[in-house]
């Protein structure tokens, strides 16, 4: 069963990833595709993590690179930069744009990947730091949302091996991607978008600090506003 195809027109979705990671570089100062080759191939001979990046950045087609527009690097790293597993609808070969439709949901996904994270090493006494964007949407998704059994393993909250299979065919087929429900947070509502180009308006909305204190439930601290 192919999911529906929905429309969505959607401000202010949220997307929350680790400080540590530049939020501005050549994506955003390079102006067309072919100069982005350019500087890739001349970098890649001394190094191995654009030369890497390079490769995944080729399996889109170059008219899908966002370049040359505020906060493109953040954009391509979603897709050049994807988890060792994967994520739900994606695989470790290629990354996507995952966000939440409001703040709350945001931070339930990301506070339980850290902290699955820190489960795997037994260590509750940490903090970190996490920038939060907010983008716009204007487009279609295949759309996964409703409660009905094909779905339902879709939404597994312990695996992604049917997720990712039908994330791979839907990503082969030219889908933009999916809307889908958390399973971190009742009721919230997600999306995974697979073409860059689709991804508007990015900017920081702020930053949060996430910190455990011996404890799988961290502390949620809003820092700053952007």
């Amino acid at each position: 069963m192919t999911p529906p195809v929905t429309h969505f027109t959607l401000r202010d979705t949220h997307r929350l990833i680790p400080s540590r990671f530049p939020p501005t570089g050549i994506l955003d100062v390079v102006t067309l595709p072919e100069d982005l080759e350019l500087m890739f191939e001349l970098e890649g001979w001394t190094n191995d993590r654009i030369a890497a990046e390079l490769g995944i950045i080729r399996m889109l087609p170059a008219n899908e690179w966002v370049v040359g527009r505020p906060h493109a690097t953040a954009i391509m790293a979603a897709f050049c930069h994807p988890a060792p597993n994967g994520g739900r609808f994606n695989t470790a070969d290629l990354g996507a744009w995952y966000a939440a439709f409001d703040l709350e949901t945001a931070l339930a996904e990301s506070t339980y990947h850290r902290t699955k994270e820190l489960a795997e090493v037994g260590v509750f006494e940490t903090a970190v730091q996490m920038r939060q964007y907010l983008a716009d949407f204007d487009t279609d998704f295949h759309d996964v949302r409703e409660d009905e059994p094909f779905f339902a393993p879709l939404h597994d909250p312990e695996s992604w091996t049917a997720s990712q299979r039908l994330g791979t065919q839907l990503r082969r087929s030219g889908s933009n991607g999916i809307a889908f429900r958390s399973v971190r947070h009742a009721g919230g509502e997600c999306l995974a978008c697979y073409r860059p180009r689709l991804v508007f308006d990015v900017r920081p909305a702020g930053h949060f600090e996430y910190r455990w204190r011996g404890s799988p439930t961290p502390e949620i601290t809003q820092l700053a506003a952007a």
